[in-house]
Parts: C-alpha cells; structure tokens; sequence
C-alpha cells in the first residue's frame, strides 16, 4: 500500500545552531509522535543519485548495514518515495515479501514500515524510513502519516534554510534506548539481585546490541561460564555453542519484532536448554531453562554427523543458474531442481507445485517412495489452509524444523503422513507474481538457520525464473503440437495401384514443432502427392503450413496441372504476406501408365528405388521456393514409375546436419535403400528415419513419405 497525497505544509523552522545534531534530534522526535521503535535519516548524495544513511536510531546499524547506501533506482522503499516524492507503506511480513524481496530476504520477520521523503518544492534532501513491531495495524493511520509528512517537511526546511547539506553537517552518532535510571549500590538493587538469584531459571539482561548487561546465577550455571566472562560480551560470542547465525537471527527477529521469541539449543555434550526472549526497545530479557522434553526426544532419536560447514558454494549457485537456463520445460526445471539443489541443501525429496483455475496442481517431484502421497493434492483448492498454498498465495517462504513445529501451525494438514520430518516451502515468485511453490522435505528434524534461509529463499528465484520460463514453453508447446497434429493427415487413403508409408519426427531442441507436411490427395482418375518444408520452428509455421496444405487440396480439386497447382500457391503464400518461404514438391501419379508428373519448389530431389534394387537421385526441373516471385515459373518432369518402383519423398531434415555435407548425406541414403532389399513399405518408412538419426541428435524437423507402385492384381 502507499500514499502520496504530498507533504503537509510544515510551520516555518528556525534556524540549527552549526554543531547541533540535526538529524538525530529530528528523527528520535519523529519515533516519539508515531510510537516508532526504530528509524534511519538518508541523505542524497550530491555527486551522484544514492542515498547515504546519516544517523540510524532504536536498533543497531548492523540491522540495515545492507542499505547503507541506496541508488535511487533500486526497487527499495526509500528509492520509491524519492523518485515518486510519496510516502511509501509495507504493512507486514507478507507485503513486504510481496513487494520488496530483497529486504524480505534479509530480515524474514513481522514489522512495518513506512518511508517518507525529506523535501521541499524545490528540493529533495533525502528520505527517512521509520518501523514499527510486527504488532502494528495493517494500516497506517490519518495521525501517523500527518505526523510522519510534517515531521519529514520541518526537517527539509531546517535543512534548506541552515543551507546544511551531506558535506557540511557533522558526524552524527546513531541512537539507541537511554539506560533506565539505576539505583546502584541501594537497598533496592540489592533486594532485586536477592531475588532474581532465588528464581529456579536463568535470567540475562541483552541490551540492542546482544551484550550481557546482567546474569543470574543459575543462568552462569546453565550457559556453563563464570558471570565475570559474559558480562559485556554478546551471548552468542561468549558462549561456544550458541555462536551460530540460527540464535543471533532470534535475537534480531525479537527486536524487530517486538514479540517474544523462543529456540532450544543443544550445550554439550547431551544438554538441551530452552531459550525464551522478551524484548523491548531498550534491550531483551532472556530466560533460560532446561528443555526435558527435547532431550528426552533427542535421546530417542539416531545420531546424525555434523553438516557442512556451508550450505551452498558460490560455483554451485553459478552451476545452477546456468543449468537453469537451458532448462526447456517443467520437466526440465524439476530434474535440475533434484540434481543440483536437493543434494546441496540436504534435502530428500522435493515437489514443484504451480496453479491454474484456482487450484494447486503438482507440477513435478522426486524422491516420494509412493506418488501418490503428493499427487493426490493435485487440483486442492489454494482457499485451503496449507503450507503450500499458504507459500504460493501471500510469497512468503516458510520453514518447519520438525513435524511437532509443523502440526502446531496447521493441526488439520493432510500432507503429515509423506514419511518425512521437516520441510521448506520456498515461494517462487517472477516479475512480480507467484508461479509456484518448491517444497524440500527431510528425512530427520532440520533446523534452519538464518544463513539457510537466505540461501534457500535466493536459490527459490532462481527457480522461479526457469520454472516462469518453462510454463511459458509448455504451453507454447501443446498449442503448436495440437496445431500441427490436427493439420498433418491422421491416415493415408492411396489410389488404387499405390502403396505409401508416411512418418514425421520434430527437431529435439526448440518447440518440437515446424513447418513440415505432406499430403496424399484424390484427383480422380489419378491422385497426387505434395511434401513441402515452411521456413521456422514455431505456431506461425505451422499455420502457415496447414494454409498451403489447404491451398494445395484445393488447386488439386479443382483439376489443375503440376505446375499450375505450385504457382498457385506461390501466390497464395506471397498473398498471406507472412515473410515465410517453403520449399515444396509435387507430383500427380498415374500407376495404370507408370508414371508421374513432378513440380519442384527448391526441395531436395526425391530418390527412386527401381524393383532390381538400383538407387537414383532425381534430376527435376525446378524453381524457386514458395513466396519469393510472385511470377516464378515452375516446369515439370515425368518419371517413370514401374511395378515395384519405390519413391522416396522426404524434408531437407533427413539429409542436412552441421558439418555433414548433403551429397554424403544423399549417397549414405541411397545406399541403404539399396541394400535393405525389398521390405514392407512400413518397414522401410522406420529404416529411413532409424538411419536419419542413429548418430545425431535432430536439430531439424524430419518428414518422409514413401510412394511404392503395385503391380495390377
């Protein structure tokens, strides 16, 4: 959501002393109006279009340390209120996935955020952003954003007329919480040291950085190091075994989120302790327990190694994303999906899931021992509450640790009974819009440490982008291939004295689909033959194909010669205005005279296969191909065509190949022609097109139709 009515006209600002803290001043106040827990000034840099951070306030620096600097194109929501002089509202966790991804990516937690430019009408100074916790209505109200554009707007004029910019204000220091009021050495503080060491669990005081600023006894005890050693030092640095990115990222979600927030962890060498963190905007409080029923789980499990030290490399990312390139369809994108990132990430079994018509559908899986155990949510409405469609509908990726953590969150799934014990359901989000959903499952309990989930989350829009890609291809595919297969003849009717045999095969790169046809048409009292090749491998092709094909039936009907049939639809294609060019050859068979009437249009020559078993190439009188000259002229040849005579009619597809030379090509043809013997003309069909690709991969369409002269019964 956003609003951009225009600043609120600010009461007229006095002067800043040189020295005083502007910005801080101005931002802490705006935090205090609109109940802000944290908030950054960015000022416009005056050499180039970046916004530099100047002074952070409420929470560490660290937090936004990848935005330091922002170029004003980015799609980020301090750019967006510059350039559109608006001020910018992310209502939530699931918006801010939605529509800012990058951040979403690196802080995954419950808050708001609203980002408002620092301007005046001739001016733009630069920008704030403010948050507030995840508890924050979806909306921001009329007062907050009254506050939010006039504090922006005193803050422009105090700038302006100070004529203070970047280079001339003075360092500022960020701000963070005031420390509350101590009453050290009474006999308050000593009464409140008495007490919290009675209690039966650990107590440690964090302040917004993660230092120790108070520990109890038991809490000394529990985390297994002396008090003096952790006063001061951040938790997860003073103690050995919760320095890892899973327990820093709680304390952050904590902060930013402003709700309680609780992990276990294991002290070795068999201690599970359960960490349970109540924040504020000065710090966190931390209690610290044993977790009896992890350990009594844990002692029931088997014992696993340690896992890599990381997730995934930076070469097996390049790997993927240049594997996912070549990737041509869904089922492409699921088996490099299986190949490169299930093994390394850890997982055991993954599914693609995609909609359509409002239903989720399985698009793809691997390593379910049974199928059915994924396929039966094909067609599940995406209404209904579940992982997957929870991930596929708000692009929020989510993560479940064990099947306890996963059955808290949806008591009524069904999906529980796949054999597996923890799942990422990652959102696979391109240009802007859900295409689908990656779940990856485990075989045991996984934790998901922050680090991970920003791999996983990033590996997710790799796949994304293929998979966007392949749905597109599919679909493309399956209009081509129905296009082409309801235009090409289901069966062949030959006249009387006629045997034929016909076979076509798509290229196997690109659309699988062409130009190529063949025909077989009654002319009573003779019949006739047409094979032609359209220039292209895509719908527009084979469109074009199916009008010639048309044109050709119909300049037959009506009892027009070999070569007034090709004119004619010479002219048709140069009439369409499609800039395709076809190759084509035509022929009428007379089998009671033995013979056949031949018009080319720069198509390969057909070859003759006479009953003694003696091969020939064709020598026809020919012109150029369909859709050049609309005057071209197109001569005929007669060919003998005895009992037993085999004509073979085929596409450029059969003989050409890249760096095989077509005279080759032709004398490897003929030649098996010649030796195969005389064999049922269906037989031979499959021997030609065996021969054609037995050592290469087609990078062409392929269509051969065989023509064989009986002796009258």
């Amino acid at each position: 959501m956003s609003d951009g009515p225009g600043p609120v006209p600010a009461p007229a600002a006095q002067e800043v002393p040189a020295g005083r803290p502007v910005l801080s001043l101005a931002l802490v106040s705006m935090m205090h109006e609109v109940r802000a827990h944290s908030g950054a000034v960015y000022l416009l840099g005056p050499d180039e279009p970046v916004l530099r951070m100047a002074v952070h306030a409420g929470m560490p620096r660290a937090f936004a340390a990848p935005w330091e600097r922002v170029g004003l194109s980015a799609p980020l929501p301090l750019a967006d209120a510059v350039r559109e002089r608006r001020l910018v509202w992310v209502g939530g966790e699931e918006e801010m996935a939605l529509r800012y991804p990058r951040i979403a990516v690196v802080l995954p937690y419950p808050f708001a955020l609203a980002a408002v430019p620092v301007a005046t009408e001739r001016k733009v100074y630069g920008a704030v952003f403010v948050t507030w916790p995840g508890a924050h209505p979806p909306e921001l109200s009329e007062d907050e954003r009254d506050h939010l554009w006039a504090a922006c707007g005193r803050l422009a004029l105090r700038l302006e007329r100070s004529g203070q910019d970047e280079r001339r204000l003075g360092r500022e220091h960020d701000v963070l919480a005031s420390p509350v009021s101590g009453v050290a050495d009474t006999l308050g503080s000593v009464e409140a040291a008495r007490m919290v060491s009675r209690l039966p669990y650990g107590l440690v005081s964090l302040d917004l950085h993660g230092r120790i600023g108070f520990v109890n006894a038991t809490a000394a005890e529990l985390l297994g190091r002396p008090a003096g050693e952790l006063l001061g030092v951040q938790l997860w640095a003073s103690v050995p075994w919760l320095n890892d990115p899973m327990y820093e990222d709680r304390y952050r979600a904590a902060l930013l989120s402003q709700q309680v927030v609780s992990f276990v962890a294991l002290r070795p060498p068999g201690d599970w302790l359960s960490f349970r963190l109540y924040p504020s905007t000065s710090g966190l409080s931390v209690r610290i327990s044993r977790a009896r029923a992890v350990a009594d789980m844990a002692r029931e499990a088997p014992r696993t190694g340690p896992g890599p030290s990381r997730l995934v490399t930076i070469s097996q990312v390049l790997s993927l994303a240049g594997a996912l390139t070549e990737a041509v369809g869904v089922h492409d994108v699921v088996q490099l999906v299986w190949d490169e990132v299930a093994p390394a990430v850890g997982s055991q079994a993954l599914a693609i899931l995609g909609s359509q018509g409002g239903r989720l559908h399985v698009l793809g899986h691997r390593g379910y021992a049974a199928p059915h155990i994924v396929e039966r949510f094909d067609g599940l409405a995406l209404s209904e509450r579940t992982p997957g469609t929870q991930a596929l509908n708000t692009g929020v990726p989510a993560f479940f640790a064990s099947r306890t953590e996963l059955e808290r969150l949806y008591p009524s799934r069904h999906e529980t009974p796949d054999g597996f014990a923890a799942w990422a359901y990652l959102p696979l989000t391109a240009s802007g819009r859900p295409v689908g959903t990656c779940v990856l499952a485990y075989a045991e309990p996984h934790v998901f440490p922050a680090d991970e989930r920003a791999v996983l989350t990033s590996l997710g829009g790799l796949i994304a982008q293929a998979l966007e890609r392949a749905l597109l291809y599919d679909a493309k595919h399956r209009l081509a291939h129905g296009l082409q297969q309801a235009l090409l003849p289901h069966s062949l009717a030959p006249p009387a004295g006629i045997e034929a045999a016909a076979r076509y095969l798509p290229a196997t790169h690109g659309m699988d689909i062409g130009g190529d046809f063949y025909d077989l048409l009654p002319a009573r009292p003779l019949a006739a033959a047409v094979i032609g090749d359209v220039q292209g491998h895509n719908v527009t092709a084979a469109g074009l194909m199916g009008q010639i094909r048309t044109g050709v039936r119909a300049y037959t009907t009506v009892g027009q010669a070999p070569h007034e049939v090709m004119s004619s639809t010479n002219r048709l294609l140069i009439d369409l205005g499609a800039d395709l060019f076809a190759s084509c050859l035509y022929l009428r068979l007379d089998p009671a005279r033995g013979r056949a009437v031949m018009a080319r249009a720069g198509h390969p020559p057909p070859l003759l296969r006479r009953p003694d078993g003696r091969v020939r190439v064709l020598d026809l009188a020919g012109g150029p191909l369909l859709g050049i000259d609309a005057e071209a002229v197109y001569p005929t040849t007669e060919v003998s065509l005895s009992p037993g005579s085999v004509l073979v009619l085929y596409t450029d597809g059969l003989v050409e190949s890249p760096g095989v030379d077509i005279e080759d090509a032709l004398v490897g043809l003929g030649e098996l022609l010649a030796d195969i013997g005389d064999q049922p003309l269906e037989k031979l069909a499959d021997e030609v097109v065996r021969h054609s690709v037995a050592a290469r991969p087609r990078v062409d369409d392929i269509a051969v139709l065989l023509l064989r002269a009986r002796a009258d019964d």
